[in-house]
């Protein structure tokens, strides 16, 4: 499995040589909120380390939505990009990971996780967006756990069965800013 060289990027550094940054930020965003448009890319609240706090009102909702969002972009693959988006849900009851991957990886196979070098497990994909597809997943306890003690999270999508691409993602600050969640 070929780990992509990657940097983390804070959506508010705006790297836009190429349109991939703000590409990946605002289907996050669209994934995030329900939309398949980039209506809104969010108010920056906080910064926890490596993560921020973004918040937006979707269309039709009655309240804010505030979501912990951090974006990895490839920087040998221009257009390889990542953005992890945990948010509680409006009834606060449940916790979600959803997982903005770059169009082209093989459904299938689903989206792999590992937490410093341990194997979590797989998760499907949702859906697809005009540049993303998006995988999700309901956190548990034991999971927010997990998250909080490790220090990099990689995820692995596939572009052909034999293929994963390792994405690593920082944790730095993932604990404080969950628990800033509103």
């Amino acid at each position: 499995m070929g780990l992509a060289r990657l940097s983390p990027i804070l959506a508010s550094s705006r790297r836009t040589a190429n349109g991939g940054l703000l590409a990946v930020g605002m289907i996050a965003l669209a994934a995030l909120f329900g939309s398949g448009s980039a209506y809104a890319q969010g108010a920056v609240r906080s910064v926890h380390g490596d993560w921020q706090i973004r918040c937006d009102t979707p269309p039709g909702a009655k309240a804010e939505q505030c979501a912990l969002i951090q974006s990895v972009v490839a920087e040998d693959r221009s257009n390889a990009g990542l953005t992890v988006i945990i948010l509680k849900t409006a009834d606060q009851k449940s916790k979600l990971m959803r997982v903005v991957a770059p169009l082209g990886v093989l459904l299938p196979s689903g989206l792999g996780l590992k937490l410093d070098n341990a194997d979590i497990g797989r998760a499907g994909f949702v859906r697809c967006l005009p540049n993303g597809c998006v995988a999700e997943v309901v956190m548990d306890d034991k999971l927010l756990g997990q998250l909080r003690s490790a220090k990099t999270a990689t995820f692995i999508i596939f572009e052909t069965p034999e293929e994963g691409i390792g994405f690593p993602l920082s944790l730095n600050g993932l604990g404080e800013g969950y628990d800033k969640l509103p």
